[in-house]
């Protein structure tokens, strides 16, 4: 991000707005604007916007463009974050058309995918980094594979290029989908009914990970995404990483109440053999070491699960990092 603001040009024909996947905490906009000729601040609810400037999303809020105002809300987590990058991408595509350009930069699972479609069929352009420039390539693997992106460019050519694309000519705006404005009112809380979201997609099997409501399932072209009627929103790759967040929580309570029930029930037998009741002593004994012979299978799973990871993630392309978005 830093190499990006330092080569944007000072007189820039174009407004910049960042979306970091980041804590409770952010020192971006002041880094930024230390970084390059453009003033960088973190984005204020109502805010107008103007060219020349950058806008980093704060932490905890959705940073979203109607018209020549930002918008903050603190809609539901789309792809396990908030801020997200599909829910300024599709805003920006709904108010300016073919006037945006999308960036999509290093980061893991597949924010930026979607909201990068949306663009792209409002007319605007999809640019990414270089996989082979990327720490964590596999949001931009993801863009690659399901969006028509127009340029590819490593991170020190790419301030230069959106220069070079802001004084272009915008092609020609196209009808925004029925779809794109649902999921834009979603995420910037504006009224919708159960009965509005059936629009999206068909109801599927599978449960929110997040609040355990109804899916729906989303064929956005060759792309399968999935949204709940509370307006949290997963991509194929997000819903398998919430899911897997969801196993390991469960995993864990499990074991911690096994441990506990075999403690517990160790406790009692001791009790009992004190008052010279062997036999129910013996027997809650042996209930004892069931409970201990499942927290051990309980903890071989989480072993193995674990391992799986330390796999998954030795592979430079699947490494677990942040995510950005501009």
């Amino acid at each position: 991000m830093k190499q990006i603001v330092r080569d944007l040009p000072s007189d820039l024909a174009a407004s910049v707005f960042v979306v970091l996947h980041i804590g409770p905490v952010s020192h971006l906009a002041g880094i930024l604007d230390r970084a390059g000729p453009l003033h960088a601040r973190t984005a204020v609810n109502g805010a107008i916007f103007k060219r020349g400037n950058i806008y980093v999303a704060p932490p905890n809020y959705h940073l979203l463009i109607h018209d020549d105002h930002i918008m903050l809300r603190r809609g539901p987590r789309e792809n396990l974050s908030r801020p997200a990058i599909d829910p300024l991408f599709r805003s920006a595509a709904l108010s300016f058309g073919p006037r945006v350009i999308g960036v999509v930069l290093s980061g893991s699972l597949s924010d930026g995918t979607a909201g990068l479609r949306a663009i792209k069929a409002m007319g605007g352009l999809a640019v990414v980094q270089d996989p082979q420039d990327a720490a964590v390539p596999a949001m931009i693997n993801s863009a690659m594979r399901y969006v028509d992106v127009d340029h590819t460019a490593p991170a020190a050519d790419i301030g230069a290029l959106l220069g070079e694309l802001a004084v272009k000519p915008a092609g020609e705006a196209s009808p925004a989908p029925p779809h794109l404005r649902l999921e834009a009112a979603i995420a910037a809380q504006e009224h919708s009914t159960m009965q509005e979201e059936d629009r999206l997609g068909e109801i599927s099997v599978f449960i929110c990970p997040e609040c355990h409501g109804p899916l729906w399932e989303i064929e956005d072209g060759d792309m399968v995404r999935y949204r709940c009627h509370t307006g949290h929103a997963f991509t194929s790759e997000a819903m398998l990483e919430a899911q897997s967040v969801e196993v390991d929580e469960m995993l864990w309570s499990l074991l911690r109440a096994h441990q506990q029930r075999a403690e517990f029930t160790r406790r009692m037998a001791q009790r009992e053999s004190k008052k010279n009741l062997p036999a129910l002593a013996a027997q809650l004994a042996a209930r004892a070491q069931e409970y201990t012979d499942d927290a051990r299978v309980i903890e071989r799973i989480l072993e193995s699960r674990q391992a799986a990871v330390s796999e998954h993630e030795a592979t430079p392309e699947q490494e677990h990092g942040k995510k950005r978005s501009g």
